[in-house]
């Protein structure tokens, strides 16, 4: 491609499907919407239908398709279980969101084995394995996109959530490695670390006055995200626009690791 061959249609994702782990609820669903809104057809993969009935309007209103999966991907067969699914229905998979986490929080005296044990299951080690599956599916057609979730704990410290920090500084090496095997099979493997963002689940943070005043001192752009904000790079990073990208994790931050 020139230089005049370049167009907004290389951020289309007509004809393409993406898999999105957690992709009916939270920041999932941005994600969920971002793609499909470009011309991805959908496939979410969640442990409950929360969020199913609304998700699928919002795809459906952008003209695409969504099918759902149920299924808790920290099993040990869940990877198998996704490539099955996928190969049963006739789906050919472009995009990989492995966005689906979880966050457990105890002073490290009291950490309980059994939370660091479901931190490290979701966050890592089913992002590893599900990686894994998709990426063998993807080099018999030709390549696609696998999206890592990071957090700002890829980067810093978290005394009270050790499993989630360890976890996410683990995406980073693991974007890493994966990125440098699959490049043969131009599979481009790449990260967001988003910053902070306005949801329900950081309600009780932006409630913090004191908190919430640290927080924004850090922040160069002086706000915390709307979650819409993490959409363009979602899609940049699904889209040919990314083909020369891989390895890289992207912080979508405002500026906070500046400080």
């Amino acid at each position: 491609m020139t230089a005049l061959d370049f167009s907004l249609d290389t951020f289309s994702l007509t004809g393409k499907t993406a898999l999105i782990t957690g992709g009916a609820s939270g920041l999932g669903r941005y994600y969920t919407q971002a793609l499909s809104s470009v011309g991805a057809n959908i496939l979410v993969v969640s442990y409950t239908k929360t969020g199913w009935d609304e998700t699928q309007a919002i795809v459906e209103s952008y003209g695409q398709t969504i099918d759902f999966l149920q299924l808790d991907i920290t099993q040990k067969d869940a990877a198998n279980q996704i490539t099955h699914f996928i190969k049963n229905n006739s789906h050919t998979l472009d995009i990989l969101v492995n966005n689906a986490g979880m966050q457990k929080r105890h002073e490290w005296q009291d950490f309980p084995d059994d939370d660091w044990d479901a931190v490290i299951d979701l966050n890592l080690n089913a992002v590893y394995h599900i990686s894994k599956a998709v990426a063998l599916l993807m080099s018999e057609n030709g390549g696609g996109k696998i999206i890592n979730i990071g957090s700002m704990q890829s980067y810093r410290a978290g005394k009270f959530i050790f499993p989630y920090t360890a976890s996410k500084h683990g995406v980073i090496g693991l974007t890493k490695a994966y990125a440098d095997a699959l490049a043969v099979h131009n599979i481009q493997v790449n990260a967001i670390a988003p910053g902070y963002i306005d949801t329900p689940m950081t309600k009780s943070l932006q409630e913090d006055e004191m908190r919430n005043k640290e927080i924004l001192q850090h922040i160069p752009a002086g706000h915390w995200a709307d979650p819409k904000e993490l959409m363009g790079t979602v899609v940049f990073l699904a889209s040919n626009a990314s083909d020369y990208i891989t390895g890289v994790t992207l912080p979508v931050d405002g500026g906070y690791l500046l400080r």
